[in-house]
């Protein structure tokens, strides 16, 4: 009687797992993508990025819209997600499920997503430039009162009090790690210089509160 001899395994479940890694990451590339986008993209213009057929990133797109709805590939169901994919105007785009669209609403009310006003962005970089720096040295070079502007950067996390000035007493400011943040720089020292674009202010830094 001769002794059986295992036959190895074939390289199938090896190769499948491949394809699912490789599937898996084409759709996290997708969704990477859809994050980004403030239109809808098309399906040719997907497919151009990612290198694979448009009918193949067709089928994978909505595969993503099935299981942000809460469907998977088995059959089972998994927590739907506060947004979703639609198709609209010739392409895909991810928005958010109109069944929290009172929250959304509320927390655009609130001013969190407000943009800052052209008086706050002037009076935000002239205490990024000049910082640490008093109200009245910005009030001087801007021309006009920035108390109320001043308040209105320091409720929003952009500048914060620094101490104060040791010669008038005033309150001085600089900027917060959140305006960094959301600049994303790791330091004022990598803000632009800004002598090149506005002639008339290279001796900008020999102003002292002494001058207004």
């Amino acid at each position: 009687m001769t002794e059986e001899v295992p036959v190895p395994e074939e390289s199938a479940p090896s190769d499948a797992g491949e394809l699912l890694e490789s599937r898996d990451s084409v759709r996290a590339a997708l969704e990477a993508v859809l994050m980004v986008v403030d239109e809808p993209v098309s399906e040719v213009q997907l497919a151009s990025v990612v290198g694979l057929p448009a009918a193949t990133i067709r089928e994978l797109l909505h595969e993503l819209a099935r299981e942000y709805d809460g469907y998977t590939g088995k059959g089972d169901t998994v927590p739907v997600r506060g947004f979703e994919l639609r198709h609209l105007a010739g392409g895909w785009r991810i928005y958010s499920r109109p069944a929290y669209a009172e929250i959304v609403s509320q927390f655009v009310v609130d001013g969190q997503t407000a943009r800052l006003t052209q008086a706050a962005l002037e009076t935000l970089a002239v205490i990024a430039y000049r910082q640490p720096v008093s109200r009245a040295r910005v009030s001087a070079i801007r021309g006009v009162n920035v108390d109320s502007v001043v308040r209105t950067l320091a409720q929003r996390g952009l500048i914060e009090e620094v101490g104060t000035d040791p010669v008038s007493g005033a309150f001085l400011y600089r900027t917060t790690a959140y305006f960094l943040e959301r600049l994303g720089m790791g330091s004022v020292d990598e803000l632009p210089q800004i002598a090149p674009h506005l002639p008339g202010l290279e001796n900008l830094q020999d102003f002292d509160d002494s001058h207004f």
